[in-house]
């Protein structure tokens, strides 16, 4: 995802999780999260994907926080949070 921002971003004691937006050549929307732990390592900072037992309260907000966020933009746009089950008949 170099290069491309995420379209939300939701940030907790160093835990962040960054929402990216997608679209198929048909025009469906999905949405896919990434989470990382920023740490300093000396005088710089780096992104780690693992998570230490303390980080795990922030991890579970920032991913709650991020699929409230992509349940309403989903509600807003008028796309299923779960996709349509068949109705049909036998």
């Amino acid at each position: 995802m170099a290069g491309r921002k995420p379209i939300h971003e939701v940030r907790l004691n160093g835990v962040r999780a960054a929402v990216w937006g997608n679209t198929s050549k048909e025009g469906q929307v999905w949405f896919n999260v990434s989470v990382t732990r920023n740490y300093r390592d000396g005088e710089q900072w780096k992104e780690s994907s693992n998570f230490g037992r303390d980080d795990l309260p922030a991890l579970a907000k920032v991913a709650d926080l991020a699929l409230a966020w992509i349940v309403a933009e989903q509600a807003r746009f008028g796309h299923p949070a779960e996709p349509e089950e068949s109705t049909s008949k036998e």
